[in-house]
């Protein structure tokens, strides 16, 4: 039998109609102690006093993302509206202000979104990696020197790409992601016996007989993403921008200290419709990930060349893009998505794999940039960045920063500028002057 409890941090939220979605993400930041620490307060704190309230106009209040966020979170972990100890067996409590409705933080993060306003149920992994993005727009206006709240989420993978014409291998870094997203490998599901099988998740056919559920473990998950995959048509700059297939893994460059993990229940059917699979998750309580961390360039390895600056030979003002499939772009853009995303999502995967553009757009389709439009492939890159004027790469320092998880933006810039720039020499300097990094 569940034990009801009550007390700072053991608050909950009331169900605004379909909020659910809301509410558990909420709850699941709120229970991270950095999240806390920046947003809430301290057990039995004052709710009306915070950082992110001073100088903020009252009027201003109910569009200020960091004001917002600040104050349900002070109430979730303050323990001010938390349910009286006498009252915890009863119906609900009788005193409204111990139901706590995030209505004015709901409807600002979900204003400006086309599902989110609404009052219909939603997917927690699009909200979560939505609100991250509405927080971290919001730091930066208000402290360019914040270090973002996604970052203690955030990681990068790696690909090993092994061309099929000549052997060699190309490593490719990903943009750095705050959601794990783990397909189903439904191939290996299987029905386990009789106790294995929660009754709750039993289904009865038409004929009333029980329909059988099939599982799918977790380590069978991270297998299929790890697995060895092939690549049709892959532009090879070295080769004279010929298209040979390749062979690709996926390993994790770096690890987050928090890990978002979303299981992808749902694939293409026949109709190119979603469809929720019908398949129990056996996930463990203790993962072990250490194994899928990348190694990077082994020594014998025949790497291909680096690009010369301005792209693969023979390209004009940029790198080569692969042509895009008209027949590809068509087939996309009639499920709903826009010209915009649907180039984006061919380009990435090599420009006429409508199902790998699907995959791509069902993970990238809330990037901020996912509409925008393309830029001109013969427009000159801008020159990289320099730090302000400081001397020092701000690409490098954000690095630094989510690598290594315990400096701040100020103190990795600091170590950059003791080693003119040098990544390694300034992870070495941070931990060799954590005594005195407060004065860097």
């Amino acid at each position: 039998k569940l034990v009801s409890v009550t007390g700072p941090g053991l608050q909950g939220l009331v169900n605004l109609g379909n909020s659910c979605y809301c509410n558990s993400v909420v709850q699941a930041l709120c229970a991270l102690p950095e999240v806390a620490n920046r947003y809430g307060t301290e057990a039995n704190g004052n709710v009306r006093q915070h950082k992110f309230f001073q100088d903020v106009n009252p009027s201003a209040a109910p569009n200020n993302v960091l004001v917002q966020t600040s104050k349900l979170a002070s109430a979730l972990t303050s323990g001010a509206y938390a349910i009286p100890q006498d009252e915890l067996d009863k119906e609900g409590p009788t005193d409204p202000k111990h139901r706590l409705a995030p209505r004015m933080f709901k409807h600002l993060i979900g204003k400006d979104h086309v599902d989110f306003r609404t009052a219909q149920q939603q997917d927690a992994a699009q909200f979560l990696q939505y609100l991250l993005e509405q927080i971290d727009r919001a730091e930066a206006r208000y402290d360019r020197n914040m270090s973002p709240t996604s970052y203690i989420f955030s990681f990068e993978s790696q690909a090993r790409i092994v061309c099929s014409a000549d052997q060699k291998i190309k490593y490719k870094d990903t943009a750095a992601e705050t959601m794990w997203s783990l397909r189903v490998p439904m191939e290996k599901a299987v029905v386990l016996p009789g106790p294995e099988e929660p009754e709750q998740k039993k289904q009865k056919q038409e004929d009333g007989e029980e329909k059988q559920i099939p599982t799918v473990t977790f380590a069978q998950c991270v297998e299929s993403w790890s697995a060895e995959t092939a690549l049709d048509d892959y532009r090879w700059p070295h080769l004279h921008n010929a298209v040979h297939p390749a062979m690709q893994k996926t390993r994790f460059k770096n690890f987050p200290r928090y890990l978002w993990i979303q299981i992808q229940r749902y694939e293409l059917g026949p109709d190119w419709q979603p469809v929720k699979l019908e398949v129990n998750l056996d996930i463990p309580e203790s993962i072990d990930l250490s194994a899928y961390k990348a190694s990077g360039p082994q020594e014998g390895e025949d790497l291909v060349p680096d690009e010369p600056v301005g792209g693969p030979p023979g390209a004009s003002g940029g790198a080569q893009q692969p042509e895009i499939s008209e027949m590809a772009l068509q087939t996309l853009m009639e499920m709903g998505f826009t010209m915009n995303g649907c180039k984006r999502a061919l380009l990435a995967v090599g420009g006429s794999d409508t199902e790998a553009a699907m995959n791509w757009i069902f993970e990238h389709n809330m990037d901020p940039d996912f509409n925008d439009p393309l830029p001109d492939p013969g427009a000159s890159a801008p020159a990289a960045a320099s730090g302000l004027g400081s001397g020092v790469d701000d690409a490098v320092v954000m690095s630094l920063v989510e690598s290594l998880g315990c400096f701040t933006i100020d103190q990795v810039r600091a170590a950059l500028k003791e080693t003119k720039g040098a990544a390694d020499r300034a992870a070495d300097w941070l931990f060799s002057h954590m005594d005195d990094l407060d004065s860097a």
